[in-house]
């Protein structure tokens, strides 16, 4: 992105004497490079690096709304620890390991894109990713900002169904005191987990418990049995 730096080296340093040269030999016309692939309708060209092969078949599909985040989360690191670029391809979903490539589509206009698991979310009742602004534009969900989506998983880092490191997600809270409260609650209440609280880059605030071992089942557990009068609980994958 930086490329000012070197147009400066000719107009400074040594003092050039000029000297007689021979012209230079004829050329044949250069070739010209062949340009970008032209995208097919709803996707975008960026999508050509994530490798998948034309006939892929989703192992795991899902069915509901999705929603679209850009600032103030831009420039700011995700869960798997990139910066998170809202110009980028790529989403964030509660459970899928970091790194799977999904394709999501719009059931009203039919549009698709690539796009790649790079952060936890959305944290919002009944959504079940969250784009980056270019996906949302992609599959024009940016104007409405919602809409109902088929994701499928075409390609995942890891299994889907075994291991993983699980905790749940709580908030979020408009105050650091109840965000408090209840990680204590908790902390009492399941002693062997660890929980924090944190703030958001949008100023609200939440809590996190990681069961013993990190262990799905345990995790899922306690989902099921925490109520909190502000906020949502949601079962988290964090790898």
């Amino acid at each position: 992105m930086i490329l000012l730096a070197s147009l400066l080296v000719s107009a400074c340093g040594h003092k050039q004497t000029p000297a007689p040269v021979p012209p230079p030999p004829s050329l044949s016309p250069p070739k010209e490079k062949p340009g970008p692939t032209p995208a097919s309708p709803g996707t975008t060209n960026e999508e050509d690096k994530f490798d998948i092969p034309a006939d892929a078949k989703p192992i795991f599909e899902q069915t509901g709304t999705a929603s679209w985040y850009g600032a103030p989360y831009h420039n700011r690191r995700g869960s798997n620890g990139e910066v998170y670029d809202m110009n980028a391809m790529t989403a964030a979903h509660l459970t899928l390991p970091l790194g799977s490539i999904v394709r999501v589509t719009n059931l009203k206009t039919g549009k698709s894109a690539l796009v790649r698991i790079t952060d936890r979310g959305p944290f919002v009742e009944g959504r079940i990713v969250d784009l980056s602004l270019a996906a949302a534009k992609a599959i024009d969900v940016y104007l409405p900002g919602t809409a109902k989506v088929r994701l499928e998983v075409l390609q995942a880092p890891v299994a889907l169904d075994t291991g993983g490191r699980w905790a749940v997600q709580i908030g979020s809270f408009t105050g650091q005191k109840a965000a408090a409260e209840t990680a204590v609650h908790l902390q009492q209440r399941y002693q062997t987990a660890k929980v924090i609280k944190f703030v958001s880059p949008v100023g609200d605030w939440w809590v996190r418990v990681r069961v013993l071992d990190d262990d799905r089942q345990r995790a899922i557990a306690l989902a099921h049995e925490t109520e909190t009068p502000e906020g949502s609980v949601f079962l988290v994958r964090l790898d």
